[in-house]
Formats: structure tokens, C-alpha cells, sequence
């Protein structure tokens, strides 16, 4: 009866949907915490009060004692397309490549650090969204929703070979198949810092901290309107015209042909194929929370400053809470492994001149040593980002600033899926800076990210990929830009 290509079908309808965080700096981390970095970028040796967050034994250079604060909000906006390109998309269009767009915002990221600084010793904290931090909207779904509903057309021609050999002579086939489909992700990682930071010597300092990670996801989505056109030379049987594919696999169910209990496979396969084409449902909200310990090293001597910063790798599992859930994706309570990886930084500034100062950074990810859900840290590699920045003070009151960051990715094949997939990217940023007073500061930035697509190849049956005629790909990008403004003030 062709039952295999019908199992095939019901399993993957039945589990389309496993979705993860929307987007984030690294692999789950924001390291974009203040306008300072979306104007300049390098800012792991910085001694100023974003420092709480980039750099926070660099803190002991704060120029005076006494309260420090800054006060930012980012705006992130970001496209994640999925193009994917599969023979069977055809019965929806004529086309066998098909664009799925998500649109991601987040207009309001705020953050705020502050620090007291008395003698040799500052106590710092900081609030910030440090990882996801947006919202996604796949309008028409994603290739994993609509990959096994495109072989439903083929599961029909296969139905026929098995209805031909119950019923001599009939014919039935189906070419074309639609569905409505929907899938909104967020995600938010909500971070408290606490720490504190002391000057070992006239060049040395110290800092450790923890920050406590508060999760907070949230999936809604469906799939609804699943038709195909099945076409007989039995009227009863189709006739070309588009039908609701539940109704009418139940319908087929009821044949008495498929009554004989030598066939009820094919019939409990069919009630199955009615089951999993009917619409569905997903509303699910996932929380955790964590805690990440932080320690720091900076060194100072004239014109140098250079900053060290190890995160340790966070603990955290993210508990279901479902409404609803056709798919039997998200079972309500279970709890799935979302570690937050460890992170290493290190940077270096150099005051060339009294108005010139120039930053290099490194951040080192180990995400393999995270444990992700499904056992995905295995495919993650490890990501490492290159900074470069320069500020130039032009008078007392104005400066300007611009900078670059290099990210890699050391992901596998494995490890991208269309909603929790990255891509490796170079991003530049600009901005400045306006000292309203000896105690107040407005900061202002823009960057934008441009990335690599990455191309996964489906693997032929020798394990292969099946680069050569490129019918079966998924092809992952995205944009991105991001506007920040601050204020710093201190008294």
C-alpha cells in the first residue's frame, strides 16, 4: 500500500514544531549591553562604567568616588529567512524553492549598570536583557512545518497503488496540497549582576560577581486549512478539486473495502493520516532561571589598560507551561536543558594620544561544554568573536568613535534548525558621545551586521550531500541592525 511513505508523514506532522531562542550575541549571550559598544564595539578593557558589564575589575579606574550610572536602550531589528528548496513544494505554487520569512523586533532593550566606587573598593551592579531579547513572526511557517505536509500529494499516489489492487481498476492520484501556517518565538534572558572589584596594587585589580539569569519564552503557532486535490476515476473518490485532507483520509477509512480485518492496517494508517492533517495548535510558555559566577583581572600602567573576564558556564533548564499543544511537542512541566555557555574576554587599550585611544577584544564561547536540549551542544563547536575600536575626542564636550566586530561560529549541520539556526557574521558600528556636564554623559551608536549564509545539503543514501543538483537545501540568512542610546551620570 505504499504505508511507508504515509508513516513517514504522520510522524513528522506530529512533530514540526521545536523551536528555540530567537537571537542572541553568541549562541545565547548579548554582549551588545550599552550604547558604548554599539558606537566603538572593543570595550572589554574599558574603565568606564559600562565596565560593569565588559570589563568589571577595569572598575578601580573609575575617576573619582561615589555613585556611577548608565542608562541605555537598544533597538533591535532583524530578518531570519529560510530558503528551502524540495521537489514536493511544487503542489503548493509550482515552485520548488520556497522563501520563509521571520521578522524580529525588539524596540525597547533596555539596561542599566551603576557602581560605588569608595577608596579601593566598588560595588557594582547591572540589569540587562543578556541573551535573546526579541520576537519572531514566520507568517507562513517554517520548511519543517511544511516539508511532510508537501508529501501528502505523494502518499495519496501510493494510497491509489493499494486502492488498485482492493478495488480493480480504480485509479487515484493527487498533485497539488495547501496549509495555513503560523509560528511566533520569543525569548529572554533577564540578567542581575552583583559583584565587587578591588585595586590589588597601583596596576592590578580584581573583580568577582555573579549574575542571577531569569528565562522567559514563549511559542504560539498553527496549522490549520491542510488540503489536498485527489483525483479518481471513481467520482467518490475525488475529482480534482482541493478537499480538507482530515475529512477526507477519514472519509477513505470508512471504504467497506478497508473493513476486512486482513486490511485494518491500512485503514488504522489512514485514521491515523486523518489525525495528524487535522488543524493544530501551539501555545506554550517556557521559564527558568540560573546562576552564572564572574571573575576579572585588569591591569593598568600609563597609557595601557588591558581586561580579562571569564563567565562560567550557567546551569539551566526551562520548564513547560503549555495551554494547548496538538503536536505533543511541549508536554506540560517537562524541563529541557538550556545552558548558557561559558564565555572567556580579553582586551586591550591603548591611549596613543590625549585624544586618540584605540581597544582590541576577543570573546571565546565554549559551547560545547553547554548542555543544550536534544543533545545539540555535541553539533556547536565553540564561537569566537574579533573587536577592533577607536574614539577620537575632539574638544572636551564632543567625541566619535567607530568600530568592528568578527563573529565565527563553530556550529555543524546538525546543530541549525529554521528557528534556532546563526550565521557568521561582521558587524560595524558608529557613534558618539556628548559631555552635557563634568558629571553627564549622552551616548549614541548604530551598527548593522552582515552575514554568511549557510547552506545545509540534505545527505543522499550513501551519507553524501547532494551538492551536485541541489534539490534538496535549506538555505539560512539574516540581517540585522541595532540603534542605541544612553545616558552616563555620576555623583
Amino acid at each position: 500500500m505504499g504505508a511507508y511513505g504515509i508513516r513517514l508523514t504522520v510522524v513528522a506532522v506530529a512533530t514540526v514544531v521545536n523551536l528555540s531562542a530567537v537571537f542572541a550575541g553568541g549562541l545565547l549571550t548579548n554582549t551588545n549591553q550599552s550604547a558604548h559598544f554599539a558606537r566603538m564595539m572593543a570595550r572589554e578593557a574599558s574603565t568606564e562604567i559600562d565596565a560593569v558589564y565588559t570589563n568589571p575589575a577595569g572598575l578601580s579606574w573609575l575617576p573619582t568616588d561615589g555613585f556611577h550610572f548608565s542608562i541605555t536602550n537598544q533597538s533591535a531589528f532583524q530578518t531570519r529567512t529560510i530558503t528551502s528548496t524540495l521537489p514536493s513544494f511544487a503542489g503548493f505554487g509550482g515552485d520548488v524553492t520556497k522563501a520563509f520569512e521571520g521578522k524580529a523586533s525588539a524596540p525597547i532593550i533596555p539596561s542599566i549598570q551603576a557602581a560605588y566606587k569608595t577608596g579601593d573598593w566598588v560595588l557594582s551592579g547591572s540589569f540587562a536583557v543578556t541573551g535573546g531579547g526579541g520576537k519572531a513572526t514566520f507568517n507562513k511557517g517554517l520548511p519543517s512545518f511544511e516539508a511532510p505536509i508537501s508529501a501528502l500529494p505523494n502518499g495519496v499516489n501510493q494510497l491509489g497503488l493499494a486502492l488498485g489492487a482492493l478495488m480493480p481498476g480504480t485509479t487515484l492520484t493527487a498533485g497539488q496540497y495547501s496549509v495555513n501556517a503560523y509560528m511566533e518565538g520569543s525569548s529572554f534572558i533577564y540578567g542581575a549582576q552583583l559583584g565587587g572589584t578591588y585595586a590589588i596594587s597601583e596596576h592590578f585589580s580584581g573583580y568577582a560577581g555573579f549574575r542571577m539569569n531569569f528565562v522567559s519564552n514563549g511559542y504560539v503557532g498553527h496549522l490549520t486549512a491542510i488540503q489536498i486535490n485527489p483525483t479518481s476515476n471513481v467520482p467518490a473518490l475525488g475529482t480534482g478539486v482541493m478537499v480538507p485532507a482530515s475529512a477526507y483520509f477519514n472519509g477513505l477509512a470508512q471504504l467497506p473495502q478497508l473493513q476486512d480485518p486482513s486490511v485494518v492496517n491500512y485503514k488504522n494508517q489512514l485514521l491515523g493520516l486523518s489525525a495528524s492533517t487535522a488543524d493544530k495548535y501551539v501555545d506554550c510558555s517556557q521559564s527558568g532561571w540560573g546562576i552564572t559566577p564572574v571573575i576579572g583581572v585588569n591591569f593598568n600602567y600609563n597609557q595601557l589598560n588591558i581586561g580579562l573576564k571569564y563567565e562560567f558556564n550557567t546551569h539551566l533548564n526551562v520548564e513547560n507551561k503549555t495551554k494547548i499543544d496538538d503536536t505533543n511537542s511541549f508536554p506540560d512541566g517537562v524541563n529541557t536543558p538550556n545552558d548558557v555557555p561559558a564565555l572567556f574576554t580579553a582586551g586591550v587599550s591603548y591611549k596613543i594620544c590625549p585624544q586618540l585611544t584605540a581597544s582590541l577584544g576577543y570573546h571565546h564561547f565554549f559551547d560545547s561544554d553547554s548542555k543544550m536540549a536534544n543533545d545539540k551542544e555535541q553539533y556547536a563547536g565553540s564561537t569566537n568573536e574579533y573587536l577592533v575600536g577607536v574614539e577620537y575626542k575632539i574638544t572636551d564636550m564632543f567625541l566619535i568613535s567607530g568600530g568592528g566586530q568578527i563573529t565565527h561560529y563553530g556550529v555543524g549541520d546538525d546543530y541549525q534548525r529554521d528557528l534556532s539556526f546563526v550565521c557568521s557574521s561582521y558587524s560595524l558600528g558608529f557613534g558618539g558621545a556628548v559631555n552635557v556636564s563634568e558629571k553627564v554623559r549622552i551616548n549614541a551608536g548604530y551598527f548593522w551586521s552582515t552575514y554568511s549564509d549557510y547552506t545545509v545539503d540534505a545527505p543522499d543514501a550513501a551519507g553524501g550531500k547532494l551538492t551536485a543538483n541541489n534539490t534538496l537545501k535549506d538555505v539560512y540568512s539574516r540581517t540585522n541592525k541595532v540603534f542605541a542610546v544612553g545616558v552616563d551620570f555620576s555623583f
